[in-house]
């Protein structure tokens, strides 16, 4: 497809949904709110497609429909499980699971490893008459290529019980790879603990908008959250309470095994974090002898920040980090791990270059590669390491300077500004959950940046990605993160997978309204912002 037809296919659509919208107001409806019997116009799905050549009829499925596996790698096959049982409840369709060679049409899913063009996670998207084809040159390209097929279905697909269809996907091609590698999302469960299936729901909600990374921030000042042998009470009595003083609650290793495993079925990588030298608060009251004075401080329930820091000059500190690194390494297969750094305001600059001087080599002798926020850029990063920068519009230019210095010497970023996508900041001032210290982010605020454009001097090379913070001060049940992610955390998405050429608020809002009934079938307590014509 040429390059003019890709760049204004968003905007087409948009005008097309918009055309849409204006005769349902009218009371026109164009289908039906349960299946409809217009198939959804190809690529009207977020995050928006590379390339969209729409044409020819489209496929119904059927009770015949069967998921075709043509390859033998098992991780097709249970794409091929995982699909099969996303469509099976609503449709009330058996959609069996054969080898490619038993049947015809249907959803056939195979890879090409000649298909070098897509990537590590793109796909080829074939529909017409005849049936649906899912290409990929790996299976991380066929597990987005699905999450692309469900949206093109009906909402109604993702009611677990069944629904009167039909279920059609428009005719046509789509060819689709990722802008950046690094698409995340991160969950505080240290502020308020959340289980291992309340992370296991916000993995499949992220999967569905194609985020690959799941940052875990595991310690904090109101709690630590994973079990470490070496150092027991980290767990026992430093995760035995949270802000606002309840219970809180920690990860056994088999736990956090699980989160990974899940993580992983949905071809995300967890990224744990352990915060340090601040926010250690929950550390020093476990163990006396990490503090300066050799004195414990006692559990913390505030909200609060800057108040803690480990002791850099003690060597224990050392020992310490060293264990908790090693440990957590050895759960962690994928290839980073986090060190925080964030508004270490008790550690003396001297103290907190020092500090990172020390730890961050601990960080590659157990065989990963160094995050931490972007006020690692104020000390020596290491080679190899990301900074991850969270600051705002206002930010003075002095700091962004010193990012924008880093990343020109080789230092990668990835974004995260705290007025942009910080998932925690009140939409307006009626918002009855989250905070505002970073002002209020709406959901055209979340969406209408450049992540490549945004900081003055880094070399668009430089950005490893965008990630969506969800800090929880002020978070604790699962309503209350679908009414903060959603509907902001599906434009970051698209931020970070979506070609900058069709980034369009206009065109975006209405691809998003349409995302209104299948976060209602979902379950999704999302909030119902008034910038986006919800249907």
């Amino acid at each position: 497809m040429p390059v003019r037809q890709r760049r204004t296919f968003p905007r087409l659509l948009g005008s097309l949904l918009l055309i849409a919208a204006g005769l349902a107001s009218l009371g026109v409806t164009t289908a039906p709110k349960a299946g409809g019997t217009v198939a959804r116009p190809l690529g009207a799905v977020v995050p928006a497609p590379a390339s969209v050549t729409p044409g020819g009829a489209p496929y119904t499925l059927s009770r015949t429909t069967a998921v075709r596996v043509g390859s033998d790698d098992p991780r097709v096959r249970e794409i091929g499980r995982y699909l099969a049982g996303l469509l099976r409840p609503s449709t009330g369709y058996p959609l069996p699971l054969v080898d490619a060679r038993e049947a015809r049409g249907g959803i056939l899913l195979r890879l090409d490893p000649r298909a070098g063009a897509l990537g590590d996670e793109g796909y080829e998207l074939r529909s017409g008459r005849g049936g649906v084809t899912l290409t990929a040159r790996a299976p991380a390209g066929l597990f987005r290529g699905v999450q692309t097929l469900r949206q093109q279905l009906p909402a109604a697909v993702e009611r677990r019980s069944p629904q009167p269809g039909p279920w059609r996907i428009a005719g046509g091609t789509v060819t689709d790879t990722p802008r950046y590698a690094y698409r995340g999302a991160m969950l505080d469960v240290s502020r308020h603990f959340f289980t291992v299936d309340q992370v296991k729901r916000y993995i499949d909600q992220l999967a569905l908008y194609k985020i690959n990374k799941l940052h875990l921030h595991l310690s904090d000042d109101q709690g630590w959250r994973i079990a470490v042998d070496s150092w027991p009470r980290l767990a026992t009595h430093g995760g035995s309470t949270q802000v606002g003083g309840g219970p809180g609650g920690f990860y056994t290793k088999d736990d956090y095994r699980e989160i990974v495993r899940y993580a992983a079925s949905r071809y995300q990588e967890v990224v744990p974090e352990i915060d340090m030298p601040g926010h250690t608060n929950a550390a020093l009251a476990s163990y006396a002898e990490l503090n300066c004075d050799g004195v414990a401080r006692p559990l913390y329930t505030g909200t609060e920040v800057g108040f803690s820091s480990l002791c850099v000059p003690k060597e224990i500190t050392y020992d310490f980090v060293d264990d908790v690194i090693r440990e957590l390494a050895a759960l962690t297969p994928g290839r980073y791990l986090h060190i925080g750094g964030d508004e270490a305001h008790s550690t003396s600059h001297a103290d907190y270059v020092a500090f990172m001087d020390r730890v961050q080599p601990v960080v590659a002798k157990y065989g990963k590669t160094v995050i931490g926020w972007h006020q690692l850029t104020g000390a020596r990063p290491a080679p190899g390491a990301l900074a991850q920068y969270w600051g705002l519009d206002r930010t003075s230019a002095a700091e962004k300077e010193r990012v924008a210095a880093a990343a020109r010497a080789g230092t990668g970023l990835i974004l995260s500004p705290a007025d942009r996508v910080y998932l925690d900041m009140k939409y307006d001032k009626d918002t009855p959950l989250g905070l505002s210290w970073a002002g209020y982010v709406d959901v055209r605020r979340s969406y209408d940046w450049n992540p490549g454009a945004y900081l003055a001097g880094v070399p668009e090379t430089a950005i490893a990605g965008v990630e969506a913070p969800l800090w929880t001060e002020t978070i604790s049940t699962n309503a209350h993160i679908d009414t903060m992610a959603f509907p902001r955390l599906p434009g970051v998405a698209e931020l970070g997978w979506s070609p900058a050429a069709t980034h369009d608020w206009e065109a975006y809002r209405l691809r998003l309204a349409a995302q209104g009934p299948r976060f209602e079938a979902l379950g999704i307590a999302y909030h119902r912002s008034a910038q986006v014509p919800w249907e």
